[in-house]
């Protein structure tokens, strides 16, 4: 898991190929014109999905893990709160892993909590498991999903 701002992005470039592509994106577009759900940049290996809503507070937000995508959680409107914890100690689950849906659900409560306020991302690689939207029901957010494949090709 890898937490920081937008403008110091370039530090984690050498991570994985698709990052600079993603981060250029979040750097160039305006995600206050665009409608929430899925948006393609670069076929499947790399698009967006757009949340915005109220946040669901620390007790609804549920663990999430996926294999075939890293997330870059980019916060335009928060602050954001995201529980953590390593994908192999979750034991409880929730909604079992659906390889074509990339998304499995874990009950396990998260280990820590982490802040990210607007202009921040998280990293969450397959091996985080990650409770979104954890910011209480009172905090409208708007956030920026980057689906990074895995494989990218």
């Amino acid at each position: 898991m890898i937490l920081d701002r937008l403008e110091n992005a370039e530090s984690y470039y050498p991570v994985h190929a698709g990052f600079a592509q993603a981060c250029d994106y979040l750097r160039r577009t305006d995600f206050t014109k665009m409608t929430p759900g899925k948006h393609e940049v670069d076929g499947e290996r790399l698009y967006v999905m757009l949340n915005k809503g109220p946040g669901r507070g620390r007790e609804a937000a549920k663990l999430e893990a996926h294999r075939r995508y890293i997330d870059i959680q980019y916060t335009i409107v928060g602050p954001d709160e995201i529980g953590w914890m390593p994908r192999h100690a979750c034991r409880q689950i929730d909604t079992p892993f659906d390889s074509e849906k990339d998304f499995g659900l874990f009950t396990d409560r998260p280990e820590a909590w982490i802040a990210v306020p607007p202009g921040s991302f998280a990293i969450f690689f397959p091996d985080d498991a990650h409770a979104p939207m954890g910011a209480g029901t009172g905090c409208q957010l708007l956030k920026a999903v980057m689906k990074v494949a895995v494989d990218w090709k």
